[in-house]
């Protein structure tokens, strides 16, 4: 029995084909098979998802939408000099000292726009256009022109130009709200002066509040290289719809670091539509300096809740104090509306219309309070102390 063993494994070994064919080692697939099989699922796969994939691999088309409805801005302001005073414009110093002192100079800025209107309508940002004497946009196709401020808003950082040509190609205004967490967008504008540029990233997050750059604040962050220049250009979605205007980044060097931010689209259109109608914004107000309630300074006041606005001054004479608002108050509800920061109460008060009559709801000694307040007109920036 041994040796017959012994034997059949010699056999099964060197010579295998010697054996009938239900004692026979199976034979390995080849390495070529094992190599090209797997290859060739993935490879159909790919074949039918194509399409999809063309589309995740390339933006042209959305970029081919919005191109040509992006402008960069050129700004020119002339600053007051020596000769602008009536001594050196005098005819008899003139005759003796010539034009040596006149040493006015110009100062030249860059920026960029968004045309919303094929008559010539363009948004961007009022910082771009401020205090100049002198605009011009450039179209993509190469075409100069002459611009004019409709109107400024710098509350929210943004301005309406306009140029006097027809048939513009306008960009189509997207919808935010329906905007999502990692949605790819691009950015497009005129950075560092080098000519309309395309950039792609993703929404990093939305609703971003209480940075410091404008009163009124609910920007889209997007990771999508924004840099100086770029300001008051456009943020698309994939299909080329304006998504917002371009505004800010957060930089220590002047360069992009990832983190820009864009004004939503719906606060642009809304202020537009004001500034063309009215040529200015008009805003609620109340007359109160409001503070955030965190969780921190409710537990050491023994506060009912963790969120509100709590009001730390009243205007004298203002709609709030003619209806009995008192500092301390808490706000946690306007029209309905629920009060969660003051963020959110400058947004909603903002909205209301100067004039009406609202109900605004307090906690006072952790009661509920409901006061009328009749909503005034906000005062232009500079001109108020409290909000």
């Amino acid at each position: 029995m041994t040796i017959l063993l012994a034997l059949l494994f010699i056999f099964a070994t060197l010579r295998p084909e010697w054996l009938p064919a239900r004692l026979a080692r199976p034979t390995p697939p080849s390495t070529e098979f094992q190599r090209t099989a797997p290859a060739e699922a993935p490879a159909a796969a790919s074949s039918a998802a194509s399409p999809k994939a063309q589309a995740i691999l390339s933006y042209s088309a959305a970029a081919d939408r919005a191109i040509p409805a992006v402008v960069n801005i050129f700004t020119t302001k002339n600053a007051r000099g020596p000769s602008e005073h009536p001594l050196f414009n005098d005819p008899l110093f003139r005759r003796y000292f010539g034009d040596q002192f006149n040493d006015r100079q110009q100062t030249n800025s860059l920026g960029s726009g968004v045309i919303v209107s094929p008559d010539g309508h363009v948004l961007t940002n009022a910082h771009v256009v401020d205090a100049a004497d002198e605009i011009e946009v450039l179209l993509s196709t190469g075409i100069r022109a002459k611009a004019r401020v409709v109107g400024a808003d710098p509350e929210t950082d943004l301005a309406v130009l306009k140029v006097e040509m027809n048939d513009l190609p306008a960009l189509e205004f997207g919808d935010p709200e329906t905007s999502k967490i990692g949605d790819v967008v691009l950015a497009i504008g005129n950075p560092f002066g080098v000519g309309q540029t395309v950039t792609m990233g993703i929404i990093s997050a939305l609703g971003r509040t209480q940075l410091g750059i404008n009163t009124f604040e609910n920007f889209i962050q997007t990771d999508a290289a924004i840099n100086p220049g770029n300001s008051g250009g456009a943020l698309v979605d994939t299909e080329g719809r304006l998504l917002g205007i371009n505004t800010a980044i957060y930089s220590r060097t002047g360069g992009s670091l990832g983190i820009g931010f864009a004004i939503p689209a719906t606060t642009a259109r809304q202020v537009m539509d004001q500034i063309v109608t009215t040529g200015s914004v008009t805003r609620g107000y109340i007359g109160v300096e409001p503070q955030d309630l965190t969780p921190e300074l409710a537990e050491a006041f023994r506060l009912p809740r963790k969120d509100g606005a709590i009001v730390a001054g009243v205007m004298r004479g203002g709609p709030a104090d003619r209806a009995g608002v008192k500092v301390g108050d808490i706000l946690v509800e306007v029209d309905g509306k629920p009060i969660p920061n003051t963020a959110t109460m400058l947004d909603v008060i903002a909205q209301l219309r100067p004039g009406d009559a609202v109900g605004f709801h307090f906690l006072r000694d952790s009661k509920p309070v409901t006061l009328t307040i009749r909503i005034g007109k906000r005062p232009a920036p500079g001109a108020r102390l409290v909000e």
